[in-house]
């Protein structure tokens, strides 16, 4: 069977790419220019203390975006998938207690008491389970 056609979950793009690859370019170009400094040879100056500033800073912002965005793309694929998850197991329900025969088979959602009638065991402020509270219209009170 094929897959329906479903909207695809908002994932980063493009956008998050490029910010991800401009820091990897600009760390790129700290770390030749920190390479060129160390290869000429001479003492350590300002210049080689910026040139290794800034290609310490840049690959870890290259890093630390690179790894949000992986996680946001993750995220965004667990979310879509739990979206789909959660329609495909409401519409189950749905065809479940439309096509049940008998009334075993579904476990119908709870509803509020229409005739304001309470157990004769249990006061109007008292909370009372799904399961204790039974079907009215067949007699039962509990199991």
């Amino acid at each position: 069977m094929a897959e329906p056609d479903r909207p695809v979950p908002n994932r980063p793009g493009a956008v998050s790419l490029f910010f991800v690859a401009k820091a990897a370019v600009f760390a790129l170009g700290f770390w030749i220019w920190l390479l060129v400094l160390a290869v000429r040879g001479g003492d350590a100056t300002g210049v080689h203390l910026i040139a290794a500033t800034g290609a310490i800073c840049t690959t870890l912002a290259s890093v630390v975006l690179g790894a949000r965005m992986v996680l946001q793309r993750n995220a965004a694929v667990r979310h879509a998938e739990l979206k789909r998850m959660l329609v495909d197991i409401s519409w189950n329900a749905f065809a479940a207690a439309g096509n049940a025969e008998q009334s075993g088979k579904v476990v119908p959602f709870p509803s509020a008491s229409h005739d304001g009638e309470w157990p004769p065991h249990r006061s109007a402020g008292e909370r009372v389970s799904v399961l204790d509270r039974g079907d009215r219209n067949r007699g039962d009170r509990g199991r």
